[in-house]
C-alpha cells in the first residue's frame, strides 16, 4: 500500500472514531435528561390522590356510578392517624368555623373535660393512699414476724408451763400444760402482685400428761367427733354397734395434746390485720380486725403474755382506734 493509500485509510478511521464519539455523548446527554424527568415526575406523584382516582373509576365500572368524578369517603384502616386540616375549606372569608374553636367552645365537652380532670386527681390521690396502707400492714407483719420468731425461739429452750385450762365437750379439762415446740413463718405476695409479707403466722404445741376417754352414745356420737376435729384434737374412736349395724355408743381416747394457731393476715382491702386464732385462749376459733397502727411494743408484749397464760390486755389494746 502506498504512503497517500495509507493515508487515506488512517484519515477515515480518526473520522469514524470521531463520529462515535459524538454520538455516544448525545446519548449520554439523553439518559440524564430522561433521569431527571422521571425523578420529577416521581416527586410530584401523589399516590393518594392516585388511589382514591382508582377507587372512584372502579366503583364507576361497577354499574350505577355514571360520574367517576363523584366522592366518596375515604376508609382509612383501623389504628391510623389522620391529620386533619382545621383550616375551613373556603378560608376564613366564607364564614367557616375552626375545628379547633368548636372543640374548646363546647359546653358539654368542658363540662366533661372538668370531670375528668377531677376523677385523675381522685384516682391519684386513691393510689397513694392505697400505697401508703399497704406498706403501712407490710410494715406492721414484719414487724410482728421478727418479735414471734425471737419469742418461739425462746420458749422452745424454756418449755414453760401454762396455766391455762382447755375443756372440751363439757366434760374433759386440760390442764397442766407444757410448751412443747413452737413455729413462726411468714408469706408473701407473688411478684406480680406486689411481693409483699402478706400473713405471718405462729403454730405451737401444749401438751398435757394424761389422756382422756369419753363415752358417748346415740348421736352425741357424732356430734362429739365432730367439736374433736373441730378443735384439731388427735384422738381414736372404737365403735360399739347393734345388730343392725347402727353405732350405739362409742369411747373416745383423746389424747393430752392441744395444737395452737394465730395467723394474722393483711386485709389489703380495708387497711386491716386480721387475727385468726385458734385454741389460743380457749377450745375453738376466733377472728378479730385490728388496726396497724394499734400494733406496737405494748400490744405484742401483751400477746405474748396471753400466749403463756398470764394476765394480759391484748384484747384491750387490740381494741383501740388511734386518729
Amino acid at each position: 500500500m502506498s504512503q497517500s493509500e495509507k493515508t487515506e485509510e488512517s484519515s477515515r478511521i480518526l473520522d469514524a472514531i470521531r463520529a462515535k464519539r459524538e454520538r455516544r455523548t448525545a446519548h449520554v446527554g439523553d439518559i440524564a435528561g430522561l433521569e431527571a424527568s422521571l425523578i420529577a415526575d416521581i416527586e410530584a406523584f401523589d399516590l393518594n390522590e392516585a388511589e382514591r382516582q382508582a377507587r372512584r373509576e372502579q366503583l364507576a365500572s361497577l354499574g350505577g356510578m355514571s360520574n367517576a368524578a363523584l366522592a366518596f369517603p375515604e376508609i382509612v384502616p383501623s389504628g391510623a392517624v389522620r391529620n386533619l386540616d382545621r383550616r375551613p375549606a373556603g378560608g376564613q372569608g366564607d364564614g367557616g368555623q375552626d375545628p379547633q374553636t368548636i372543640v374548646e367552645g363546647s359546653s358539654l365537652l368542658g363540662q366533661l373535660r372538668r370531670q375528668a380532670a377531677v376523677r385523675q386527681r381522685e384516682l391519684h390521690t386513691e393510689l397513694a393512699e392505697r400505697s401508703a396502707s399497704n406498706n403501712a400492714l407490710e410494715q406492721t407483719l414484719k414487724y410482728m414476724f421478727f418479735y414471734l420468731h425471737d419469742l418461739v425461739q425462746q420458749l422452745n429452750i424454756v418449755k414453760p408451763a401454762i396455766p391455762r385450762d382447755y375443756t372440751a365437750a363439757g366434760d374433759v379439762v386440760f390442764q397442766d400444760l407444757v410448751w412443747q415446740e413452737g413455729f413462726a413463718d411468714y408469706r408473701t405476695q407473688s411478684q406480680s402482685a406486689g411481693a409483699m409479707v402478706e400473713l405471718v403466722t405462729l403454730s405451737y404445741q401444749l401438751a398435757a400428761p394424761v389422756t382422756f376417754t369419753i363415752e358417748r352414745e346415740g348421736p352425741g356420737v357424732e356430734r362429739l367427733r365432730t367439736a374433736l376435729f373441730d378443735y384439731g384434737l388427735q384422738f381414736s374412736c372404737k365403735e360399739f354397734k347393734n345388730e343392725r349395724s347402727y353405732v350405739e355408743r362409742a369411747e373416745f381416747q383423746v389424747n393430752g395434746q392441744v395444737a395452737v394457731s394465730a395467723r394474722w393476715k393483711a386485709d389489703f382491702a380495708n387497711g386491716n390485720v386480721i387475727l385468726e386464732s385458734r385454741n389460743l385462749e380457749r377450745l375453738g376459733s376466733n377472728t378479730q380486725a385490728i388496726r396497724p397502727d394499734a400494733v406496737d411494743q405494748a400490744l405484742l408484749d401483751e400477746f405474748g403474755r396471753l400466749v403463756l397464760g398470764l394476765p394480759n390486755r391484748f384484747r384491750e389494746l387490740a381494741r383501740r382506734k388511734t386518729a
